[in-house]
């Protein structure tokens, strides 16, 4: 989710009431602001509790981590007819909903069928290595589109030479991140396909530390300056939204096997907090929003509109529960394959990495500037 969004404000906009998502408290805690506290707290749990606790944080993770993937398809694939037709939409983005939305996966479905049906067990373990390398590029758009998001609701706009510092500076801090994992030649496993990580040269890492060193003593000082300019006025969630997506989800998480569990989870609750404020907005300009449900044993949850945003979510959890879980595990009794080869997993395998590339190319086509409908209901 990276939203590149215009430069300054005038004063007068600037001193526009600030606005947010759901509220001060729950945009903290949703952006980012829970990692905070959540993190320290794992990292210090004694560990005769660890068991317990990662099994919790796993069912947890997947509880909230499945409906964020749910919910992107439900956003992108709306109408998608009409994006392909182009009609309200420039060309550029309809193209780009054609990639994303038919090519992409229609290339990564060729990719697994051509690897299982050759046995070639080696050569799907390569996707693993790419799920990584788009999973923490997608983190760091995501924690960027967050301060954007934010900035626009406080009316703290940043300059275009300030986006370019934020953004050098993820990019830096993420292929640091990414080189780390591939120090030596590892052989790992994912869903019982082996893959292996390679060795990058010594002198290549110590280059990459420096440069997200100093772009991130950059950043710093950018944020410091704006903070004295604007006489100690910040897009504050937005802030942390940043910095905890760069440096607790991505470059520190190793520290402690329990953050590893925990990340994605805080990951798609940011992600949750943007999505859900869009699909309410989007449920309240229908013309029978604010009437009451046609049941009466519904109407003590409101206006029709949030029945409808309270659809969307349970649709996102199914859908969720189908792509990574009951759909794979069908197909494993239903089609034959060379267990010998691939394990009794192959799959769920194949799911897991199909949902997690596709969804960062969908986030990169929804959430862009120029997009009719996120200028229409994101900001409301």
């Amino acid at each position: 989710m990276a939203l590149h969004l215009s430069a300054d404000a005038p004063a007068s906009v600037a001193a526009a009431p600030q606005k947010y998502l759901f509220g001060p408290f729950i945009d903290f805690f949703m952006l980012g602001g829970s990692a905070l506290v959540i993190l320290p707290v794992l990292y210090f749990v004694p560990l005769r509790y660890e068991a317990a606790l990662t099994l919790t944080m796993f069912l947890l993770s997947h509880l909230i981590n499945q409906p964020h993937f749910g919910h992107s398809y439900q956003i992108f694939y709306r109408n998608f007819a009409r994006k392909v037709r182009g009609e309200g939409y420039g060309r550029s983005l309809q193209i780009r909903y054609i990639l994303a939305g038919i090519v992409v996966p229609l290339a990564m479905a060729a990719f697994f069928a051509y690897g299982s049906l050759t046995g070639n067990a080696r050569l799907l373990g390569n996707a693993t290595n790419a799920m990584g390398f788009f999973v923490g590029w997608h983190y760091v758009k995501q924690g960027y589109g967050m301060l954007m998001v934010d900035a626009v609701l406080k009316r703290r706009f940043f300059s275009d030479q300030d986006k370019k510092v934020l953004l050098f500076n993820g990019y830096a801090v993420w292929l640091f991140a990414w080189l780390q994992t591939n120090v030596v030649i590892t052989e790992r496993q994912f869903w019982g396909l082996e893959y292996y990580t390679f060795a990058v040269p010594p002198w290549l890492i110590t280059i990459a530390m420096s440069i997200a060193a100093a772009s991130s003593a950059a950043a710093a000082v950018m944020f410091i300056n704006r903070w004295r300019r604007h006489g100690g006025a910040l897009p504050y969630n937005g802030v942390v939204a940043y910095v905890v997506s760069l440096y607790a989800w991505i470059l520190f998480v190793t520290l402690n096997p329990l953050w590893l569990l925990v990340v994605p989870a805080l990951h798609s609750l940011q992600y949750l907090a943007v999505v859900w404020r869009y699909q309410t907005n989007v449920e309240r300009d229908r013309a029978d929003a604010v009437e009451k449900p046609a049941l009466k044993a519904l109407s003590i949850l409101g206006p029709v509109y949030r029945l409808r945003v309270l659809a969307f979510i349970v649709v996102g959890a199914i859908l969720g529960a189908l792509g990574f879980w009951l759909v794979p595990m069908a197909l494993a009794d239903l089609i034959p394959y060379d267990k010998a080869v691939f394990g009794s997993s192959l799959f769920l395998f194949i799911a897991w990495i199909f949902i997690n590339v596709h969804h960062y190319f969908l986030d990169n086509v929804m959430w862009r500037r120029g997009n009719p409908e996120v200028s229409k209901y994101l900001f409301r």
